[in-house]
């Protein structure tokens, strides 16, 4: 495995970083009730999104689930059209009608997330088929959840893109529960990434916590896509911190233990490489100190660019709806 150069690892931390920190902040907002739509937080997933994203250009296109702040901002989504959608308002990216689980950005190939467990997978496929009929060199990510792997269309999904060959990448985030569902209660094997074997589909299982990792297995299975050599599917391993839906932690619940979530965080994918970052004097803590608080003036301006944005207009109720 070739090590990557600074710069890429430097952008791949600061990504991550600004994700946790767009999140950190939604929760702390969140209580005061400006942002009216539910949110399904992605903090200590978000080195599967940004090591995946960061290989892709603005026409390849990724499809998301209802845990979609991350795939968004690692596909360069703007972090002020999020915070203004969350906000209900017109600047947003859909105008305001969309909320926390419908982020979309055709321009930078952000096609659509969807609240519909497993709903954008064969959607993904078609990009993919798109692609392999206009002999473009591009590929699509279908993003889901050990959820989302128990939907039907999963296997028609898989099936379709292995007959034809198509460039989509099945990229599946095992973050062990489907909303307070164990996966070992669900299934009954729990190693989803051999499902792609019954198709001939070349597949692996990584540590989704490691964006070295992500990166390198994601960049295999990218170039066989762009070369015309079929699907891949990818399991990677990983955990959310918050509640499935919320900002609030949920260990009072009872269906997990507070020692299981402190070991996962303890495998935290930024604490992770930066630490690897000042180890070997590629980042230096002044830097790091630039980087938070650049993010952080970010965050600042789009929370007040959301603020001062107007919400829709009654007479726009019916724009951009398909009937």
């Amino acid at each position: 495995m070739a090590n990557l150069k600074s710069d890429t690892l430097k952008s791949l931390y600061t990504k991550m970083l600004r994700i946790r920190r767009v999140e950190e902040t939604i929760a702390d907002e969140y209580p005061n009730k400006e942002m009216k739509c539910p949110v399904h937080l992605s903090i200590g997933q978000e080195a599967v999104p940004v090591g995946i994203c960061e290989q892709l250009s603005t026409a390849d296109r990724v499809y998301s689930t209802h845990r979609c702040h991350a795939h968004y901002l690692a596909k360069d989504g703007s972090v002020p059209k999020m915070i203004a959608e969350l906000f209900g308002k017109v600047t947003g990216c859909c105008r305001g009608k969309g909320g926390s689980m419908h982020l979309v950005d055709h321009e930078k190939g952000m096609m659509g997330s969807s609240a519909l467990v497993g709903g954008t997978i064969p959607l993904a496929v078609g990009s993919a088929l798109s692609f392999s009929i206009e002999k473009k060199p591009l590929v699509s990510i279908a993003f889901f959840g050990d959820g989302g792997s128990e939907e039907g269309l999963f296997y028609e999904s898989m099936n379709f893109a292995a007959l034809k060959k198509l460039p989509v990448i099945f990229a599946i985030e095992n973050n062990q529960y489907a909303t307070y569902s164990h996966q070992k209660s669900r299934q009954a094997t729990t190693d989803i990434y051999k499902r792609g074997d019954s198709f001939g589909i070349p597949s692996a299982q990584v540590d989704g916590n490691d964006v070295e990792t992500v990166y390198h297995t994601a960049k295999e299975a990218i170039e066989r896509g762009r070369k015309g050599q079929g699907p891949t599917v990818i399991e990677f391993q990983t955990y959310r911190w918050r509640d499935h839906v919320g900002p609030s932690t949920d260990i009072e619940v009872g269906y997990r233990t507070q020692a299981e979530l402190d070991g996962w965080m303890e495998k935290c994918p930024i604490q992770r490489l930066e630490t690897k970052l000042l180890a070997q004097g590629l980042l230096t803590p002044r830097e790091r100190d630039e980087i938070e608080a650049k993010i952080k003036t970010e965050i600042a301006e789009a929370f007040a660019f959301a603020r001062e944005s107007r919400y829709p207009n009654p007479s726009e109720i019916y724009t951009d709806i398909y009937a």
